[in-house]
């Protein structure tokens, strides 16, 4: 599945919202490659590996659409903080987990505060 199927097969007005978003991403952060990972649309990929030994590859950023809400994954941090976490009184309708920016409707979010958390997620080092 590419990124347009996955948009594609939401229902209005989540497609939009999602598309919105995926173009922000794309414009903000060009150089991470959209794909669908997981079921959600992942942009770039890093490499982790875990004290246990586990690895694998995760995305960057990422996109995914619940059934009650729209969820943003920024896998990045600085200073053992990680970079959603930062944007907490900026993103005052979001609910902000460690990575995980998570919404109703994207009207409710400034775009250039999601653009700037973008931007800063995929200049930053990555971690799961």
């Amino acid at each position: 599945m590419t990124p347009d199927e996955y948009i594609a097969g939401l229902d209005e007005p989540r497609r939009g919202q999602v598309r919105e978003l995926h173009e922000l991403i794309c414009a903000t952060a060009p150089t991470l490659t959209p794909d669908v990972v997981s079921g959600m649309i992942g942009y770039g990929s890093y490499h982790y590996v875990y004290a246990s030994g586990r690895e694998g590859d995760w995305p960057i950023l990422a996109i995914a659409s619940r059934k009650a809400y729209i969820s943003l994954y920024a896998c990045a941090a600085t200073d053992g903080l990680y970079v959603a976490e930062e944007y907490r009184e900026r993103l005052p309708k979001a609910v902000i987990g460690q990575s995980c920016v998570r919404f109703k409707r994207l009207d409710d979010l400034d775009r250039d505060v999601l653009a700037e958390l973008i931007r800063r997620t995929a200049a930053l080092p990555y971690l799961m």
